[in-house]
């Protein structure tokens, strides 16, 4: 489980990031990352999109807490105040949870350059 502060939920937060973050494409997922402009001591903050073309509601809820189980070490190496969004792509209702942790730190790395 991510901890409340480390959670994106408003649905403009999310809209700011896709629009405004660079993005990094892998065959099972988009990460999507914003970066501040200026520093500063926020934690940083990540939100997930699991749509309905990855599978119906229990396969949905899988994929989300493989996810979530990925990307929460990489929470303490992100820059203070970024924010990311990871969109689950379908070909994530069949992948492993170490496929979904290499393309995942394959993304963020690409994004981070």
């Amino acid at each position: 489980m991510l901890p409340p502060a480390a959670r994106l939920t408003r649905s403009q937060d999310f809209g700011l990031v896709v629009r405004r973050g660079r993005r990094a494409g892998r065959p099972r997922l988009v990460v999507h990352v914003l970066k501040p402009d200026v520093p500063t001591l926020d934690s940083s903050k990540v939100g997930f999109v699991v749509s309905k073309a990855v599978g119906n509601s229990v396969v949905r809820h899988r994929v989300y807490r493989r996810l979530r189980h990925v990307v929460r070490p990489a929470l303490d190496e992100l820059p203070p105040g970024t924010l990311v969004v990871v969109r689950a792509l379908a070909p994530a209702a069949e992948a492993s949870s170490s496929e979904l942790a290499a393309d995942f730190s394959s993304a963020l790395r690409k994004v981070l350059r």
